[in-house]
């Protein structure tokens, strides 16, 4: 009884005293030697009152990485609902005579980021027609129509975005990984592919022996080492759109099988010759080379015209694609989705403005329609892979506070953040303790920040908590161990 009233004395110790104090367990972190010269902000909110039980430096301006998620995914509930699907449709234009289509076959693209993604596919190997859900449906679905042979061709139809993927505040360093990859008005595969290497001995050159799905129209230059080594340091670069990637770093030498994963550069036109060789595997003969939009536009061939539906492919609800967002960290979904709710932003006059623009737009302008203080938000993406992205832990407070208690989504919104110790990303946070499966965080980290916001429950209350750190000087997972020690010690 005596260890549980001064258990509760510390706890109200450390949330009651006034703002100027700072309680002794963010004194210890502040006082590390990694975080001299660091920025720190910590807010933690009662969701009883939404009043603020303790906040440090909570208006400082900071960078989130991925925690920026969490206002892409409750954006994208708010406006379109936990029940939104993305439309994929399968259209054509021309006529259908005697089992030939005399016009083209078009996939008209939503922005739908989870077709065939691995993370709704039964075995999460989602490149094979047959472990894919709509490759047989849209086949099917066209020798039903009596379709036999396509005169013209398979062309992608991805212009409800426009041509910038990645976001020019991205770095160099992640362009062309898989975690980096752009956001389309057509996406597939989770715009990922699988590079296979075979290496030999130490200081020799690894070979590139395929790829998983095949890239017809992707080169690479292979700089790789092969070295006596467990771990490697091997990454993939490369520029949205291009067919040149470029392969730097070491790989474990003397392997047979070695796998790298990359972004599909321009999966629009990617999907245009997939389903052209999907097709012609089932018999069905495309008269002409697979394209999209974007080389159409540009060419000038580009041409409006009446189009039939052949099949409708639709997504999983948003409810899903916000929990795979939140829960594995999916920086193309949460692109897609900012993107997706900036389709509503209309352009003023001569205004020339990105998708991610639209989208950043509507995003702010929602959350100040709901009394918040967005002026701390400076978005670029939805991914938080841009050190540009800026927020604050008041904001993010203020944002966690009113989906938990004012939003018709709160239940999609809170079960899409992962349990703390149990999965996703935070499987190993706060692991074996005490808050294990009764904190649902999302966490964020990309170099120099490490990142947690979400709810927690003590003595039967629930808290939002965002806390921040910038520009520590020790690893990531040595900020991890501290922002944890700290939890454990507020907590």
């Amino acid at each position: 009884m005596i260890k549980k009233i001064l258990c509760t004395a510390l706890l109200l110790g450390c949330f009651l005293q006034p703002q100027a104090q700072t309680p002794q367990p963010v004194k210890q972190l502040l006082n590390a030697p990694y975080m001299k010269g660091a920025t720190f902000s910590i807010v933690v909110k009662d969701l009883q009152d939404g009043k603020t039980v303790y906040n440090y430096d909570g208006d400082r301006e900071v960078s989130p990485a991925s925690v920026l998620k969490t206002v892409a995914t409750a954006t994208a509930l708010e406006i379109l609902g936990d029940d939104y699907c993305f439309p994929t449709s399968l259209e054509y234009d021309g006529s259908i005579k005697e089992g030939v289509l005399n016009g083209n076959l078009y996939i008209k693209g939503s922005g739908d980021p989870s077709l065939g993604s691995a993370h709704f596919a039964p075995d999460r190997n989602a490149y094979t027609p047959a472990k894919n859900k709509f490759v047989p449906e849209w086949i099917a679905a066209l020798k039903k129509a009596g379709i036999r042979k396509i005169a013209g061709a398979v062309v992608s139809d991805e212009r409800i975005f426009d041509t910038e993927g990645a976001s020019i505040k991205w770095l160099r360093e992640d362009m062309g990984n898989y975690y980096a990859p752009g956001s389309y008005g057509v996406s597939v595969f989770d715009n990922m592919y699988k590079l296979y290497l075979k290496s030999g001995a130490a200081g020799s050159r690894p070979v590139v022996t395929g790829t998983e799905p095949e890239l017809p129209g992707v080169r690479f230059t292979n700089y790789l080492k092969a070295a006596p080594v467990s771990s490697d340091s091997a990454y993939i670069i490369g520029a949205p759109l291009a067919g040149e990637r470029y392969l730097y770093g070491v790989v474990p030498a003397n392997r047979e099988r070695y796998v790298l994963k990359g972004d599909i550069p321009d999966p629009a036109l990617f999907l245009a010759e997939y389903l052209t060789v999907c097709l012609e595997r089932e018999g069905i003969a495309v008269g002409k080379e697979p394209t999209c939009y974007r080389i159409e536009s540009e060419a000038g061939r580009w041409k409006t015209v009446e189009r039939k539906t052949i099949v409708t492919t639709y997504s999983p609800t948003l409810k899903e694609i916000a929990g795979v967002t939140n829960h594995v960290s999916h920086n193309l979904f949460a692109d897609a989705l900012v993107k997706t709710v900036g389709l509503q932003y209309i352009p003023r006059k001569n205004e020339v403005i990105s998708s991610f623009g639209r989208g950043v737009r509507v995003v702010a302008a929602h959350w100040d329609r709901k009394g918040l203080d967005v002026f701390p938000l400076r978005m670029h993406d939805g991914s938080g892979l841009a050190p540009a992205d800026k927020v604050s832990a008041e904001f993010i407070a203020d944002l966690l506070v009113y989906m938990a208690t004012k939003s018709d989504y709160a239940e999609a919104f809170i079960e899409s953040l992962p349990q703390a110790g149990i999965e996703g990303s935070v499987r190993n946070f706060l692991k074996g303790s005490g808050l294990q499966g009764k904190a649902r965080l999302k966490s964020g980290g990309i170099t120099g920040v490490r990142s947690y916001a979400g709810y927690i429950i003590k003595d039967g209350k629930r808290y939002a908590v965002a806390v921040f750190s910038n520009n520590y000087a020790c690893s990531m997972s040595e900020m991890t161990k501290g922002l944890e020690k700290l939890l454990l010690q507020l907590f």
